[in-house]
């Protein structure tokens, strides 16, 4: 990529290849914005092995005293804050550790400087947090996140050049071992280089995608309805980032808390943007004395300061904040909303595959539906109740839930289509599949015949060659945007023997199907059902460029030699939201923009 990018006026330098006006400058922009704030940490008797936090860059440096010729070895941290590339001259880049690397002898005057290394340390991240004796989960979950700081060292990322006794002395006193040591050849930290993917250079970033506004809800925008008028008429199935996020499930919580007819909104909360304009609305609705429950996870995998941080800003409002069940993750997204109609409260309800994020909303493929069945505002009533209060085993009738339900009702749909041998079907699209009970029942429903299509942009643990049927069809479609909705279609699941379109948040997986709160919904329409369909023809299809998993478990690129727009799985799906949207006179949402 270097090379080519040399071609097209960036250029990533090492400090050699700087001409002296650039080292000059260089010199000048570190002397004012970056030697300021480096600390050199030497390390000796007066001086222990500093805390390395996690993740942090660093040079390790070897410095020789000219007098006493003792050595030392010293550690400085690259600040964060620092831009990763600096800019030498137009179009020209160089590593912010290089800069410093060639004015070491600046933080450590007098000495003679030997090796300089690259090196990062990986701590341990996960949250130890005992549910059944913690009094109070916020405060426990805060005092994990700041021992987190401190967890110990899993793995060190160093460069390639590095001189043994450097290494050999990370090691001892990280306590790590030989095999916890990746050696780089390239730069450290490669998320940096998102710096220089943000460089608009004509011909090198992909084309702007803007996502549609649903069709009915464009409608609606214009005649001045509002959602709760367009659900009444007939739910909606959104299909994102296709379709604008910020046009319908943002605008249907901004809705619910400006309506005065509202009277309450009850949410599931996984992971949330730092300037959530989701949080910002159920703020504002609690204020206006709508009652309002966020139930929020805060053991969601790294998003957890993020979720405190909205958890303690939402309660300061007047929002009810709940953390769920002990010892399961709520992982299901759903909002339920209670609006007085002629005197009833009538219930509207959205299920979702995806978080709801504003930011990964614009990246996530995923899925919304919007309804006021009687049913289905029910079913996620009694959910909600269960997850705020006392219950056990709630029924459902339309909803599928996990823990108690889903593993059950999932193999029952496996066993009920392997009977239909040759003429059954099960597509499925998930993130992974790794329970091997579903894999077994899946190996068997091929072995019975049934035709099985996985879409898995994941871990797949289950392999064609499993079984010698060659039934089984799994496939991974990679793109712009990251695969991220869960669909199951049984061509024969329903009571009548018809096709069960289910969408939600639960992957095949133990987790999900065992220690987890997830939604499976089911999806009645017609239209949205052929919607589904539609969509899963452009992800199968032949012409596109995929991966597909070979009888011995390899994945192997599928379709057309050359990826271009043609081929592009994703790029069909945006030209048919588009196409769709032009054929009715309607605007796409020039406010969400997509990368």
């Amino acid at each position: 990529l270097i090379p080519a990018l040399a071609t097209r006026g960036v250029q990533v330098c090492q400090w050699a290849d700087l001409d002296q006006l650039e080292k000059k400058k260089l010199t000048d922009d570190f002397e004012r914005n970056i030697y300021p704030v480096l600390t050199p940490i030497a390390i000796d008797p007066a001086h222990p092995f500093p805390y390395i936090s996690n993740l942090a860059l660093s040079l390790g440096v070897t410095v020789r005293d000219p007098r006493t010729r003792e050595e030392r070895f010293a550690r400085v941290k690259v600040p964060t804050f620092l831009k990763r590339f600096q800019e030498a001259a137009p179009g020209r880049f160089i590593a912010v550790e290089q800069v410093i690397g060639a004015h070491l002898e600046w933080l450590f005057p007098g000495m003679e400087l030997g090796d300089i290394t690259m090196f990062r340390v990986t701590r341990n991240a996960d949250l130890t947090v005992d549910e059944d004796e913690a009094e109070d989960l916020l405060q426990a979950v805060e005092m994990e996140l700041r021992r987190r700081r401190f967890g110990r060292a899993v793995k060190l990322d160093v460069s390639d050049n590095i001189d043994d006794r450097t290494l050999a002395l990370l090691i001892e006193e990280l306590d790590l071992e030989e095999s916890d040591v990746s050696r780089h050849r390239a730069p450290l930290a490669l998320s940096a280089l998102s710096q220089l993917a943000s460089i608009d250079v004509e011909g090198l970033r992909d084309e702007t995608w803007l996502p549609v506004v649903p069709g009915r809800l464009a409608v609606a925008e214009a005649t001045g309805q509002s959602m709760f008028q367009v659900i009444n008429d007939r739910e909606i199935l959104v299909h994102h980032p296709y379709e604008s996020f910020s046009s319908s499930t943002e605008k249907f919580v901004e809705q619910a808390a400006n309506d005065p007819n509202v009277r309450g909104i009850k949410i599931t909360l996984y992971r949330t943007s730092g300037d959530s304009p989701i949080a910002q609305s159920l703020i504002k609705a609690a204020e206006r004395g709508v009652q309002v429950v966020a139930l929020i996870e805060l053991k969601a995998r790294f998003d957890e300061e993020a979720n405190v941080n909205w958890a303690k800003q939402l309660e300061r409002a007047g929002v009810h904040v709940m953390y769920g069940l002990v010892g399961l993750k709520t992982h299901s997204k759903c909002i339920l909303v209670v609006r007085e109609e002629h005197g009833v409260m009538k219930r509207y309800v959205h299920i979702g595959t995806g978080n709801y994020n504003s930011k990964t909303a614009r990246v996530y493929e995923d899925l919304g539906y919007f309804t006021c069945s009687e049913e289905i505002g029910e079913d996620i009533t009694q959910l909600f109740n269960t997850l705020t209060g006392f219950g056990r085993d709630p029924e459902y009738s339309q909803l599928i839930v996990a823990p108690q339900y889903l593993r059950h009702q999932l193999a029952q749909l496996i066993r009920k289509e392997t009977e239909r041998g040759s003429q059954g079907e099960i597509t499925i699209k998930v993130n992974a599949v790794a329970d091997p009970e579903m894999g077994e029942l899946l190996y068997a429903a091929a072995d019975a015949g049934v035709r099985v299509r996985l879409l898995v942009r994941g871990i797949c643990c289950l392999r064609p060659g499993a079984t010698e049927s060659g039934n089984i069809q799994v496939r991974s479609v990679l793109g712009r945007y990251l695969e991220h909705s869960r669909i199951y279609r049984f061509a024969h699941g329903s009571p009548d023997g018809s096709p069960l379109y289910l969408i939600g948040s639960a992957d095949l997986m133990p987790r999900n199907l065992d220690m987890r709160v997830e939604v499976l919904t089911p999806i009645d329409h017609a239209k949205h059902r052929q919607w589904i369909d539609e969509t899963f023809e452009h992800l199968f299809a032949e012409d596109v460029v995929a991966f597909e998993m070979q009888r011995d478990g390899r994945w192997e690129r599928v379709g057309p030699a050359q990826f271009t727009a043609a081929h592009d799985a994703q790029g069909h799906l945006h030209r048919w939201a588009q196409d769709q949207q032009v054929r009715r006179g309607l605007p796409v949402d020039a406010n969400e923009k997509h990368p």
